[in-house]
């Protein structure tokens, strides 16, 4: 399950896994995400704020995660990994050779750090 909050006034989504992610859970973002970066142009940032990652529900959902990656990260400037997961954390110098924002970790602790660096 993966629970966000779409910060409208400043254009970032903060996603917060709260469970096995599954395929459903990036449709019923995408319907929320799509049509808001259609009326904007982007997304400032995404955030992604997790203690830990609780990995996938199944193959369906993988693969719906790597196609949400595939069609929106052309349309986000920042994004920022808060967490204390060493999966997670090891994301910018994986996701830097794939998407075009910038991305960078933060320890779980420095949520308010995170929004701050997506807001520059």
């Amino acid at each position: 399950m993966l629970n966000y909050e779409l910060l409208r006034d400043e254009g970032i989504l903060v996603v917060m896994p709260g469970g096995p992610l599954e395929a459903k859970d990036f449709e019923r973002i995408a319907q929320e995400v799509d049509p808001y970066i259609e009326d904007k142009g982007k997304l400032n940032g995404l955030m992604i704020y997790a203690k830990s990652f609780p990995g996938w529900d199944d193959f369906a959902a993988l693969i719906t995660h790597f196609r949400f990656i595939r069609n929106h990260h052309h349309n986000i400037r920042k994004v920022a990994a808060v967490t204390d997961s060493g999966f997670l954390s090891i994301l910018p110098s994986i996701a830097n050779h794939f998407v075009q924002a910038e991305v960078r970790h933060f320890d779980y602790g420095e949520r308010e750090t995170a929004l701050d660096w997506i807001r520059e």
